[in-house]
């Protein structure tokens, strides 16, 4: 080994290596320390220290914005190599050991990210040494990352059957009609979907996956609809129900507290509720890694046990 990298070793930790990624992602010595659980100053220091090994600034300010010098990007791009090879290093010893451990990069469509802290719980107890990221986003950017296969898992409801997927379902998505306790369409008798369809619907962007669930029924049952509001999450079309703004057909996993304190009622109508399933979906022909494959046995061994979860 050249005495130069021999020099380099002796001065770097992996410490200060840590710190650069974090202050390079976030673009603030602040917001890395919070991250990381640093002060600014402590982040500061590590960064002088590392800067005074290279012999080279790795940050430089320009008015108040920083940003990340020429050699602050080949270091990045070090990093990226060095750590990969550290989580496999990891992966190898824990399968020599008989254990599961490395990355579980996790995508969730914004409904699912009511049910996947529940997979993990009990996951995590089997494989504690498996390190798990979750990205939370919306159909269409779920999609895009499947094609380019930039994760492990995604979980997801409606599986595209033009594409080259493998799902596994796990837990039934019930989409239930539902108001709040005192809107007139509780009232009407004999009331058909599509007057409730009719009563205000407050309804997701084109594209989402329980609004694409929604309008696949409408068109097997030849109804029509024409919602009153078009709104970006089921969090705020829950709140539009709670404030009276009108109906909607929302997952019952997103309201399971509301249901049960009375806030929310739902409405029994034909059809309903919609019956979807949960799917862990990731491209076929894909190699899992380890920790990958760990998820999807859990899944498949505990079909039952999740369904109870949300009895």
């Amino acid at each position: 080994m050249p005495l130069t990298v021999q020099k380099l070793v002796s001065r770097i930790t992996f410490r200060q290596l840590q710190v650069f990624l974090a202050v390079y992602k976030t673009g603030s010595y602040s917001r890395a320390g919070e991250l990381l659980g640093l002060t600014q100053p402590a982040v500061s220091s590590q960064m002088r220290q590392l800067e005074a090994a290279l012999e080279v600034p790795v940050f430089e300010y320009i008015g108040r914005k920083l940003f990340c010098t020429a050699a602050g990007e080949k270091l990045a791009a070090s990093i990226d190599v060095i750590f990969a090879e550290l989580r496999s290093l990891q992966t190898d010893l824990a399968a020599m050991q008989g254990q599961v451990a490395g990355q579980l990069n996790l995508v969730a469509v914004s409904t699912a990210q009511y049910v996947v802290p529940y997979l993990l719980k009990g996951f995590l107890q089997e494989h504690p040494d498996v390190d798990i990221n979750i990205r939370v986003v919306n159909r269409a950017e779920a999609l895009r990352r499947l094609g380019e296969n930039q994760d492990h898992i995604v979980v997801m409801g409606i599986v595209p059957e033009n594409r080259p997927l493998a799902s596994l379902p796990f837990l039934d998505n019930e989409l239930l009609p539902v108001a709040a306790p005192d809107h007139p369409v509780h009232s009407r008798k004999n009331l058909t979907v599509q007057q409730f369809l009719d009563s205000g619907l407050l309804l997701r962007e084109a594209g989402s996956g329980s609004r694409l669930a929604l309008e696949l029924f409408c068109q097997q049952q030849r109804l029509t609809l024409a919602p009153k509001m078009e709104l970006g999450s089921n969090d705020t079309i829950k709140h539009g129900v709670l404030a009276g703004l009108g109906v909607a057909v929302l997952p019952r996993l997103s309201i399971l507290a509301e249901l049960k304190l009375g806030l929310i009622k739902p409405l029994e109508l034909e059809g309903f509720p919609i019956r979807r399933s949960w799917c862990a979906v990731y491209p076929k022909g894909k190699h899992p890694t380890p920790a990958m494959q760990a998820f999807l046995n859990y899944l498949q061994a505990h079909l039952a046990e999740l369904a109870g979860i949300f009895e």
